[in-house]
């Protein structure tokens, strides 16, 4: 007992002694540490005030003394573990770098047995996981004993505790720490099914790394600028930070280069058919395509071998490629706030060639009456002929170069991503598993995925396949953001509708694409022009090299889908207005529709003026409202003179009833006759009698509004035809009925 005060009152004198004479209060230690060598306090203290001083060297010394003498100490474990966070922080502060230091001094045997013992004193499971990680980086011939047993222990635990994502930090540290400590040791011995396990894991893993924001980040949901509603969706440019890590531990520097190299290493421990050297993509795939001419020759065992090396190879150039295209084409989706500050494209039937085959002088003013006339001579070239050999041929997709920079690598991705799904498909032993795959990773919920797959279904021309799919896509779309923004729908919703458009009309489904369109048009708000002429962003192409181009990747915004959605609708109406029963309804449409993008329509519309003529009337009472083309307004005004053919016109509201009428006089004209005239038009003559001076007053009627239109040709030729969509939408779906 009297030992024990000795000791206790020698520490006492030597901590008083510290502030004033440290070399005074380490001689007072130096002699108690000799009188009583096995008393734990005097070695502490002596380590305590080496600690604090900072001398790395002796405390070291005394550090390693007290774990050989002392192990179950709790004041030792203790400063272990301050150690040992050290080792797995970040941080760069100077207690930290000393403490590094400290555990450096320590031989080695001291410092994997102290790992060890320090990883059996830890009871959770992820910093037992960091620590013996820990253990396996410093000392790797402890990889055999236990990296398997902690890989295994990292999955055990992921299922355990019932994460819902396979990026989580249970799977990060198991693929992206312990996994290439396992394939890359020769000594470890591991059995294919296994390493064909763990290839699964970290496919799922990496694929869903680079794809996250889709699964796991709100997506923008705030108001966006009402000249482009259709602007990439507005997402959170913070750093991704896994649950459970730090944030430098959460980023991974080049997650395909890493998943590539994991595919490699297991191959060659599988004894796959390898080529020696980097391959590109394009390589990988012709590679098992020839795999798979024979893959049938092999035995069960080879054939097994052979069958899980082209589904794993063509699978991840599959995700690779399809991940690339859709990246491309919309790289809101993705995360980073590097991400291109570019318009998202969206995959059409290529319909620009709507107005016919063929192209017309532009510095020749054809629509001036005798021009006309002398057109109306001609046989006109049928425009509505449709190609049947179209969806049989390879199909060509075009982009404009200022819409996507690097279109041919993008386009190759597409191709590559394309020919894989075909090959994955193409055997019944590559289907299955690759389709056991794919229900495991639950890939039917990841939309950036059920983008690709919808174009490449659009692409094959299977259009009711791709209606179901962007129905799917709807699905998902609602379940990733089910709050939408009131009076437009999201960016997703308008790639859809368009896409939906687009696969009615190579249907023949011509009223479910209008349908499509004009809801679309409701949620499209113009730009703000200056002048009355828009100007237009796609160039224009001549026919001959239209050809072969039935795809094309438009930009999803108001400015490049208007356009288009006018496009489809004149397609439609255009069938509908030159058969050869009479529709004047249609041809009335198609008239106003042709003036988007005049004079390109002018072959069609003389194809329409001569029906009038054969017809020798027309009626179409919405002309007042929406045509305000100063050609089109002068060839009807010729059309009723003697030498346009006198043909009977009733382009104003009711005047065919006010014609036709045989009631007694009415006295003067009501106001409801003529409700949808401009304000300036309505205060025309409206004292004409309803008896023998009733045509007469059609006439001046129809001079006066066709002057008050002459006023109106300035006006902003998308609104007119925006407000058209809007406005006649019952009408215009009533008319394709």
């Amino acid at each position: 007992m009297s030992a024990q005060g000795d000791c206790e009152f020698l520490v006492k004198r030597a901590r008083e002694l510290v502030p004033g004479d440290l070399w005074a209060a380490k001689a007072w230690l130096i002699t108690a540490r000799s009188l009583y060598p096995a008393d734990f306090n005097i070695q502490y203290e002596m380590y305590t005030i080496e600690r604090n001083a900072e001398r790395t060297a002796s405390a070291g010394r005394l550090l390693y003394d007290m774990f050989v003498n002392f192990p179950d100490q709790p004041a030792v474990w203790r400063e272990i573990s301050v150690i040992t966070s050290a080792l797995r922080n970040d941080s760069q502060d100077k207690q930290t770098q000393f403490l590094r230091g400290l555990f450096e001094t320590l031989p080695g045997r001291v410092q994997c047995e102290m790992l060890l013992k320090a990883t059996e004193q830890c009871f959770n499971t992820l910093e037992r996981a960091e620590m013996l990680l820990l253990l396996l980086r410093r000392f790797p011939e402890t990889v055999v004993q236990h990296g398997v047993g902690l890989g295994e222990t990292l999955l055990d635990a992921e299922s355990i505790e019932d994460q819902e994502s396979p990026v989580n930090c249970f799977r990060k540290l198991f693929v992206c720490d312990v996994l290439p400590l396992i394939i890359n040791n020769p000594d470890v011995r591991l059995p294919a099914s296994l390493l064909y396990k763990y290839l699964n894991k970290a496919a799922e893993f990496y694929i869903n790394y680079v794809t996250r924001s889709t699964q796991t980040e709100s997506q923008y949901q705030g108001s966006q600028d009402s000249s482009d509603i259709m602007s990439p969706s507005k997402r959170s440019s913070q750093k991704y930070v896994i649950d459970g890590l730090t944030e430098k531990s959460s980023q991974i520097t080049d997650p395909w280069e890493r998943l590539f190299k994991i595919l490699s290493v297991v191959g060659m421990r599988c004894e796959w058919q390898m080529d020696k050297g980097r391959r590109s993509f394009g390589d990988i795939l012709h590679r098992m395509k020839d795999l798979c001419r024979y893959i049938s020759n092999f035995d069960s065992d080879a054939h097994a071998k052979y069958k899980n090396q082209v589904v794993y190879s063509t699978m991840l150039v599959f995700f690779k490629n399809a991940f690339q295209y859709v990246s491309n084409i919309q790289p809101s989706l993705f995360q980073g706030p590097n991400a291109p500050n570019q318009a998202p494209l969206v995959l059409l039937e290529d319909v620009t060639n709507i107005y016919g085959d063929t192209d017309i002088d532009r510095n020749k003013h054809i629509h001036k009456k005798r021009k006309l006339a002398e057109g109306r001579e001609k046989t006109m070239q049928s425009s509505d002929d449709e190609d049947p050999s179209g969806k049989a041929r390879s199909r060509h997709i075009t982009v404009n170069k200022a819409d996507l920079a690097n279109s041919i690598e993008v386009l190759e991705s597409f191709k590559l991503a394309r020919e894989s799904w075909e090959l994955l498909y193409s055997l019944e032993s590559l289907d299955k598993e690759f389709t056991r795959i794919c229900l495991s990773w639950k890939t039917d919920t990841w939309l950036w995925l059920r983008i690709f797959l919808t174009d490449m279904i659009i692409y094959q021309g299977q259009y009711k396949k791709a209606i179901s799919s962007l129905h799917h896509l709807a699905a998902l779309q609602g379940s990733h953001s089910p709050q939408q923004i009131t009076g437009q729908g999201s960016l997703e919703n308008q790639r859809a509708l368009i896409q939906l458009a687009t696969c009615h009309f190579a249907l023949g489904e011509y009223r479910q694409t209008c349908e499509k369109v004009l809801d679309l048009m409701c949620c499209i708000l113009l730009p703000i022009q200056e002048g009355g002429k828009v100007q237009e962003e796609q160039p224009k192409v001549k026919s001959k090299f239209r050809k072969g181009s039935d795809l094309k990747l438009w930009p999803c915004t108001s400015r490049a889908i208007m356009p288009y959605c006018l496009h489809l609708l004149l397609a439609c109406f255009k069938l509908r207005a030159f058969t050869d029963s009479r529709d004047d309804m249609a041809l009335g449409h198609v008239v106003v529709l042709l003036q988007h993008e005049w004079p390109r329509g002018e072959n069609l519309f003389l194809k329409a003026i001569n029906k009038i003529c054969q017809q020798g009337n027309f009626q179409y009472e919405n002309f007042f409202n929406y045509v305000t083309n100063i050609d089109m307004l002068e060839e009807f005004a010729y059309l009723r003179t003697q030498e346009g053919g006198k043909i009977h016109l009733e382009l104003l509201p009711n005047q065919a009833m006010l014609i036709k009428t045989s009631s007694p006089p009415m006295g003067l004209l009501q106001q409801e006759f003529i409700p949808v005239l401009q304000p300036s038009i309505q205060t025309a003559d409206r004292h004409h009698t309803v008896t023998r001076g009733i045509t007469k007053g059609v006439k001046e009627d129809f001079r006066l509004a066709m002057e008050r239109q002459v006023s109106r040709c300035g006006e902003n030729l998308m609104v007119v035809l925006h407000r058209f969509c809007i406005n006649e939408k019952i009408l215009l779906l009533q008319t394709l009925a």
